[in-house]
């Protein structure tokens, strides 16, 4: 078996996704170490067909494109997609990105193989820079304190880029899989506490360089998206955190909607409706004590 797969997500973004599939055909030694390469359209609109017809063509590489009836999400996505594959090492992407340097396999697998603090390594998190400028992407990088930690190579850290990391299975096969209550945002941090509480670390390196179509003016999410990242964030504060830190997310991701949203109290109304239902839905699982250790050492950013 070969010890990669890459694992990418549709979003309606088909002309990237043909430069995607070429770009990840020309990685060095690409046809050696990739044992997968799964595509799931997650029931797009929008025609994928000349992507499809280089995927047919390029039999070489070991393609397998799936069409979804229904929009998984990201995480559900993501889900369905390792349960089509069988490498030990899957390397998730979104279709608005390329692979930056052509050695990034090689260096991931030599990446994934080291120690973080001790543990073994379950996630390695790229370097993000943008497509059309190559300048690094601020929120992207996985760790708050971005004037500390933008000019390493490499640091171990409590979370990932949810677009752009490598996973191994044998994590997910001993804590479980991506939150599927979770449709958008903040997945990778629940994943991230589970992960970290079951021993393993968690780790970034600039040696695996992913490129994101994004703009560099950022995009403003939609309030309902908004909304989903501050119940979710609250969710993964109340699951794994010691509880002060649950006020105190879901109260500044309060004030963050209010202020990205354009002041819409309606939202913000039934958004705190379902913050206050999570005490009776949602079960703790705080994490242990080694746990609280290690986001001590990372300098963890726990409040919000």
């Amino acid at each position: 078996m070969k010890p990669l797969a890459f694992i990418i997500i549709t979003y309606n973004r088909p002309e990237d996704l043909l430069a995607l599939v070429k770009n990840i055909c020309q990685l060095n030694e690409a046809a050696s170490l990739l044992e997968e390469i799964i595509i799931i359209n997650n029931s797009s609109q929008v025609s994928y067909s000349e992507a499809e017809s280089f995927i047919k063509q390029n039999t070489t590489f070991p393609f397998k494109y799936i069409y979804s009836e229904e929009n998984l999400g990201v995480a559900r996505g993501r889900n369905f997609a390792i349960t089509q594959s069988t490498a030990p090492i899957l390397i998730m992407l979104d279709d608005d990105a390329e692979m930056g340097n052509k050695d990034c396999l090689i260096n991931l697998l030599e990446e994934i193989e080291k120690p973080t603090l001790g543990r073994s390594s379950a996630i390695i998190s790229f370097k993000v820079l943008y497509y059309s400028t190559h300048e690094m992407q601020v929120n992207a990088l996985p760790h708050k304190n971005f004037s500390k930690y933008n000019n390493l190579h490499s640091f171990p850290t409590y979370y990932y880029a949810g677009g752009a990391h490598a996973i191994k299975r044998e994590a997910l096969n001993n804590i479980g899989m991506y939150p599927e209550d979770f449709f958008y945002g903040m997945e990778e941090y629940d994943l991230s506490y589970r992960l970290l509480d079951a021993g393993y670390g968690i780790r970034y390196s600039d040696r695996i360089i992913m490129l994101h179509k994004e703009s560099p003016l950022g995009r403003q999410p939609k309030k309902e998206k908004l909304a989903m990242m501050w119940v979710n964030k609250s969710k993964v504060a109340w699951r794994h955190l010691p509880l002060i830190y649950f006020y105190s997310t879901a109260f500044m991701w309060s004030l963050e909607y209010l202020r990205k949203s354009g002041w819409d109290f309606s939202g913000f109304i039934g958004t705190w409706n379902k913050i206050f239902r999570i005490p009776a839905t949602e079960k703790r699982n705080p994490v242990c004590a080694s746990t609280r250790k290690y986001l001590r050492a990372v300098e963890a950013r726990l409040w919000y």
